[in-house]
């Protein structure tokens, strides 16, 4: 399975937050019809920024898995220091 992002174009308003705060780049605005687009999803990381900053809640996800933050466990990251 991988990974499935989609834009409802009902929803969408056309804000543009979702390109401005994706990493990698998935998203670009369709000019004609004022809307973003799902353009590179074979490059979406599912950190799911986008999601959570679209006040439309016009972007969903399929297929991810979620990945625990260990960088915000301190006992995970000082058994990791002498890693680092």
């Amino acid at each position: 399975m991988s990974l499935e992002i989609t834009v409802h174009e009902q929803s969408c308003r056309g804000c543009e937050l979702c390109i401005d705060i994706c990493p990698t780049k998935v998203f670009a605005l369709d000019e004609e019809k004022r809307l973003c687009t799902v353009v590179h999803g074979e490059d979406c990381i599912a950190c799911l920024s986008c999601s959570y900053i679209c006040p439309s809640g016009a972007i969903s996800h399929r297929d991810f898995h979620l990945v625990k933050n260990f960088y915000r466990d301190e006992e995970f990251c000082k058994k990791m220091e002498k890693f680092l």
